[in-house]
């Protein structure tokens, strides 16, 4: 009795740590903050139950806690971002994690095909994720998340359920979602999908629900919902997937892989374990990642990152007045007119043709140009740093 008493003050405190920060920090109903705290302290305190290493650590409490502030921190992330932006960084999340796993069958792993098949891959494991949430919280088959609160619980519960580890045979464990990826991949018969769930769940999975079922497709019009995106996230989009391309053209998978889970500000060690690599072969990859990563900046799309960066040829390369003097004293004559000419929009045809060289040597000094405009825009302003320059 008595230790029933201790652990039911326990799911108490906890739900009183989660309520009051939501009363404090989101625009929903008092009833909905409550349900949502309830739902999470439930979740704490069945994991606390559940997992003999809390049990035997001797400080179930302290563990409870920090359980439930990574949740309500979770939560809270996804909600400030609301439905759209949150939706981006959930598909970004995930797609990192299972990138290297998903490659379309009998053909070259290109951006393109890859890319669409994680889309068709994580919509179905939305579907599966909203399944086990209803199940987990014991609430109606029929339930869907209906404001942005119990949108972003849904999403962050989502996060979680993907990283779940699952053990496998030689003391060895993987994330669900990759290991629904490889099955999804490799078109495996749905026997193993059966498994996995019962492994991830321990208990029966339920029949699958098709992505156009009226609670799911109200759950995903509530993800791509009208939500004006500003115009650096945008840009930010566009020159990610453009990188990834540039890498995929030149057969640069590993490198595309590399930059992916770098997105993810994943710390070195896991981005060794996710590539199977040494300490020596990811710095290896990561000199070659970086190597490409200045031709795409400084030469292939040099327009689209200096727009993104604020640092076009409208903003004198995003210099300083003072950086943008020392600038024009570092170029000879011939760059001097190659700038000019760029800044009148001059085609790469028409500069060639007034310097009187190839498209390739434009190209060439160039990226020189845009090379010492990086140097000089990191470099450190102070007389030293001038000195070392000359």
């Amino acid at each position: 009795m008595k230790i029933m008493r201790e652990v039911c003050q326990g799911v108490e405190a906890i739900f009183q740590l989660l309520y009051n920060e939501f009363r404090q920090s989101v625009r929903a109903s008092d009833q909905n903050c409550r349900d949502v705290a309830a739902r999470l302290a439930d979740e704490v305190s069945r994991i606390c139950n559940e997992s003999s290493r809390i049990q035997t650590s001797g400080d179930v409490e302290s563990w409870a806690h920090t359980l439930a502030t990574h949740r309500l921190k979770q939560v809270l992330s996804y909600y400030k971002l609301g439905s759209q932006r949150g939706r981006i960084e959930l598909q970004s999340t995930l797609s990192a994690i299972v990138y290297r796993y998903i490659t379309p069958p009998h053909a070259p792993a290109s951006y393109q095909a890859r890319l669409t098949l994680i889309e068709d891959f994580l919509q179905g494991f939305y579907v599966e994720a909203l399944n086990a949430f209803r199940r987990e919280n014991l609430i109606d088959a029929s339930y869907r998340p209906r404001s942005l609160l119990e949108l972003a619980e849904y999403m962050a519960f989502t996060e979680r359920y993907g990283k779940r580890r699952i053990p496998l045979p030689g003391r060895r464990s993987q994330q669900l979602i990759i290991l629904r990826a490889q099955t999804f991949s490799q078109q495996q018969p749905p026997e193993t999908s059966v498994d996995m769930d019962t492994a991830a769940e321990g208990a029966t999975p339920e029949s699958d629900t098709n992505w156009n079922d009226a609670a799911i497709q109200q759950v995903r019009e509530m993800m791509v919902a009208s939500e004006p995106e500003p115009l650096e996230a945008n840009l930010r989009d566009t020159v990610i997937e453009e990188l990834l391309a540039y890498l995929e053209e030149r057969q640069q998978h590993d490198c595309a892989e590399y930059f992916v889970l770098r997105l993810q500000d994943l710390p070195t060690s896991e981005i060794e374990e996710f590539l199977g690599l040494t300490p020596r072969q990811r710095d290896y990859l990561q000199q070659r990642f970086k190597y490409h990563l200045i031709r795409f900046a400084l030469s292939h799309r040099w327009e689209l990152v200096h727009q993104w960066l604020e640092a076009d040829l409208e903003r004198n390369l995003g210099l300083t007045p003072w950086e943008w003097q020392r600038f024009q004293t570092k170029m000879n004559a011939t760059q001097k007119e190659l700038l000019d000419l760029k800044q009148q929009s001059c085609s790469t045809n028409e500069i060639a043709q007034a310097l009187g060289c190839t498209v390739t040597q434009v190209e060439k000094r160039w990226f020189k140009l845009l090379e010492l405009a990086w140097d000089i825009r990191n470099s450190s302003v102070s007389g030293s740093g001038a000195s070392q320059d000359e």
